[in-house]
C-alpha cells in the first residue's frame, strides 16, 4: 500500500504523462492538418477528375485500365464523378476492365452498380448500364464455344480415326475423327489443321466445310458449335503418331469401317453427318468453301468467309431465256 507521499508522486507522474500525450496528439493533428492542406492543394483536382475513357461505336465508354488510380478511395471518387458526367452526356454503357493487380478496385465498382460480364485468366470485365428509363442493350458474354472435327481422307479412300484416352468416349471402343476447340483469334481451318497435327502428327490441308452442328447445355451453360472440315493429307502417305496424353491410338481405316460402327446407329444426327462426309470423300458432295477475304467496314482486315458453290448442272439456253422472261422453264 502506497504512503500519502507515494500516492502524490504517482499522481504527479500520471498527470505529466497525460500532458505529454495530449501535446503529442496535438502535434500529430497539426501535422495531419498540414498534410491534408497539401493533399487538397495537390490532389483534389485529380481525385475529382474524370477517368480516362474512349468512345465505342454504340454510345458507350471503354475505361482505360492502364490509367486507373491504384488507391481504391481515389478510384471510387473519380468513378462516381465520371459516371455522373457520362450519364449527363448521353453515355449508355460503360465497360471497365480490371487486371489481377487491380482487384482491390472491384468492390468499389460493385458499390457503384457495376456487374461482372466475363473473366479471363488475367482480368475481369465489368459493365454498367447508365440509362434508367431504357433496358440494357449491352451484349451478353459469348454464348458459344466452337469446336472442329478433322475428316481426313487419303488417296486410298481411308479416313484417319483416333481412340480417345479421356472424354465421354473413353473406354467405349469408339473410333472418331480428331477434334478440338478453336482458340481465340484462330480460324476454323487453322484450328482443324493444328489439332490434327498436335494429336496425330499428320499434316493436312482443309478443302471444304462439310457440316455444322449446334447444341446447347454444354460446359458452364454455354452452347456448342461443331464444324466438320474435309481435309487431304499433305503429303498423302503419312503414318499417324498418337499424342500419348490425349489418345490411345490413331490409324487409317476404310471409310465404311468408321461410318458403320454400332455406336452411331439409331442417331439420325450422326447418320446424316457421316453420310455427308462419305459423300464428300467419294466426290458426290462439294461442301462449302472457306477462304479469307478482305473486309474494310471499320479498318482494313481479312476475315474467313464460308460459302456454297453453285451446283454443276446442264441448263440449256431456252430454259435460261424462259427464266429471264419470267416464265417457268418447261
Amino acid at each position: 500500500m502506497l504512503s500519502l507521499r507515494g500516492r502524490a508522486s504517482a499522481l504527479c507522474h500520471h498527470c505529466y504523462t497525460l500532458r505529454v500525450s495530449a501535446a503529442s496528439h496535438r502535434r500529430r493533428n497539426a501535422s495531419g492538418t498540414r498534410r491534408g492542406v497539401l493533399m487538397s492543394e495537390d490532389d483534389v483536382a485529380d481525385r475529382h477528375a474524370e477517368l480516362e475513357a474512349s468512345d465505342d461505336h454504340y454510345d458507350g465508354k471503354l475505361v482505360a485500365s492502364s490509367s486507373l488510380p491504384s488507391d481504391p478511395g481515389v478510384f471510387a471518387s473519380r468513378l462516381r464523378r465520371s459516371l455522373q458526367s457520362w450519364s449527363a452526356g448521353g453515355t449508355r454503357g460503360v465497360w471497365l476492365k480490371l487486371g489481377l493487380g487491380q482487384s482491390s478496385l472491384i468492390p468499389e465498382a460493385v458499390e457503384q452498380g457495376f456487374v461482372f460480364h466475363h473473366a479471363e485468366r488475367d482480368y475481369v470485365m465489368m459493365t454498367r448500364w447508365l440509362p434508367t428509363s431504357l433496358p440494357s442493350t449491352l451484349p451478353a458474354n459469348a454464348s458459344h464455344q466452337v469446336g472442329v472435327g478433322a475428316f481426313v481422307v487419303n488417296s486410298r479412300g481411308e479416313v484417319l480415326v483416333v481412340l480417345e484416352r479421356s472424354g465421354v468416349l473413353r473406354g467405349r471402343g469408339v473410333w472418331k475423327m480428331p477434334t478440338g476447340l478453336v482458340a481465340a483469334g484462330e480460324d476454323l481451318t487453322e484450328a482443324a489443321e493444328r489439332e490434327l497435327r498436335e494429336e496425330t502428327g499428320v499434316t493436312a490441308r482443309v478443302e471444304a466445310v462439310l457440316a455444322v452442328r449446334q447444341a446447347h447445355g454444354f460446359a458452364f451453360g454455354k452452347s456448342d458449335m461443331f464444324v466438320v472440315l474435309g481435309m487431304r493429307p499433305q503429303p498423302d502417305q503419312q503414318q499417324p503418331v498418337p499424342q500419348e496424353s490425349e489418345l490411345v491410338d490413331a490409324r487409317w481405316v476404310p471409310i465404311h469401317e468408321y461410318t458403320e460402327q454400332e455406336f452411331f446407329r439409331g442417331m439420325p444426327l450422326y447418320s446424316k453427318l457421316l453420310e455427308r462426309c462419305q459423300a464428300w470423300a467419294e466426290g458426290r458432295y462439294k461442301g462449302f468453301r472457306a477462304e479469307r477475304l478482305e473486309s474494310n467496314v471499320v479498318k482494313k482486315r481479312s476475315d474467313l468467309l464460308i460459302w456454297g458453290e453453285d451446283d454443276d448442272c446442264d441448263v440449256n439456253e431456252s430454259a435460261l431465256a424462259e427464266v429471264a422472261g419470267g416464265k417457268a422453264p418447261s
